[in-house]
């Protein structure tokens, strides 16, 4: 197979689908890679490193895109890659498909292949792909929380962990899977008092287990959502439902209840957010203010930590990626339930049944095992 990686093109995307021993591997089964020049430079990957372990560096992405039988990307398909797809196409990527009508509709255009890192699943409903990007945000959104709390940055002016003397942060987690669980356990070791909310028992009880004394674990409805919102100084919207849009559980009257100058980091903005008035922003611009509110709402947080995150995130999908390149994408969905689970749309179809739901389209559930 011809499997190839271009550069990333989103707004302050430093990641790169492949490292240079995904190359090597690949090509030791028999694989051609074609890597676009200047892939890797976000995450300190030189293309010498690429063209050493056996790339064929190529100067374009419409070369990359014109010969390659199936894509590596971390990011979904902008409008001028969506350009470039053509029918039977695989693109193995993040997609986020329920956050975005106008991009699932181009890609059903197109007729190729979404295989989406975010719905890989294995057979006890864990997410692979999406477990160590969620690390990494929430890691992230606490340290981005602290910054953005600071008066320079129009936050509150609160030190999460306090001094003697003075009270520290309180910090609400909405959700308590990856992304809030990794965000409780870094705001805790700032030293901040964290209310981890979730509406999943037996996870509750699991994590009341494992955190510190300052994580204090709540079941998630609205009056303890509205409740913790009068109290909060930083709030995490960490909610993910795989493949669909995430629920609002903070509306835009709610916000009159929070503190001036308080923040909310949605990290949940990639799925559509769990706040009404979350908007996708920038690295660049990562910032807006809705009723004295701090809103931070980057849809690519890990980006902005490129090495950390293309080694995680290609330490997970490169066994993938070997997969449907030997086997062929669809004798690897027949014989691999995440492969199945993981492909979105299929030349035209809907495959997905989330997506397929959340914009009221037809349903084809030919890889549903």
């Amino acid at each position: 197979m011809i499997v190839g990686v271009p550069k990333e093109i989103k707004r302050d995307e430093y990641r790169v689908g492949l490292l240079p021993v995904g190359v090597e591997e690949l090509i030791r089964a028999g694989h051609q890679v074609l890597v676009e020049a200047g892939a890797g430079v976000g995450s300190g990957l030189a293309d010498a490193e690429y063209a050493r372990h056996g790339a064929e560096l190529v100067a374009t992405a419409e070369e990359v895109f014109g010969r390659a039988e199936m894509l590596i990307k971390v990011k979904e398909p902008q409008p001028t890659e969506v350009a470039l797809l053509r029918r039977g196409q695989i693109v193995f990527t993040y997609f986020h498909l329920a956050a975005d009508r106008q991009l699932t509709e181009s890609l059903l255009a197109s007729g190729c292949i979404a295989v989406a890192y975010e719905t890989l699943s294995d057979d006890r409903g864990r997410l692979p792909l999406l477990t160590p990007m969620s690390e990494v945000a929430g890691r992230m959104s606490i340290q981005e929380g602290a910054k953005y709390l600071e008066r320079p940055q129009m936050g509150r002016g609160i030190l999460l962990g306090g001094v003697p003397g003075v009270e520290p942060a309180h910090i609400t987690i909405l959700g308590g899977g990856v992304v809030g669980a990794n965000a409780a356990r870094i705001a805790a070791g700032f030293g901040a008092n964290i209310g981890l909310l979730d509406i999943d028992m037996d996870r509750l009880r699991y994590l009341d287990e494992i955190m510190p004394p300052n994580v204090t674990t709540l079941f998630s409805d609205r009056h303890t959502i509205r409740e913790q919102l009068r109290r909060a100084d930083l709030v995490i919207g960490a909610v993910l439902v795989p493949g669909a849009k995430a629920p609002h559980l903070i509306e835009r009257e709610d916000l009159e209840l929070m503190k001036p100058g308080s923040v909310i980091i949605d990290v949940a903005v990639d799925q559509g957010g769990c706040v009404a008035t979350t908007r996708p922003t920038t690295h660049s611009n990562p910032t807006f203010v809705v009723d004295e509110v701090l809103h931070y709402c980057v849809a690519n947080m890990p980006g902005a930590v490129g090495r950390t995150s293309t080694f995680a995130l290609c330490n997970v999908t490169l066994p993938w990626a070997l997969q449907i390149a030997d086997r062929g994408l669809l004798c690897a969905a027949d014989s691999l339930p995440p492969v199945a689970r993981a492909i979105n749309l299929y030349e035209g179809e809907v495959t997905n049944r989330a997506v397929a739901e959340t914009f009221s389209l037809a349903y084809n559930p030919r890889f549903q095992k």
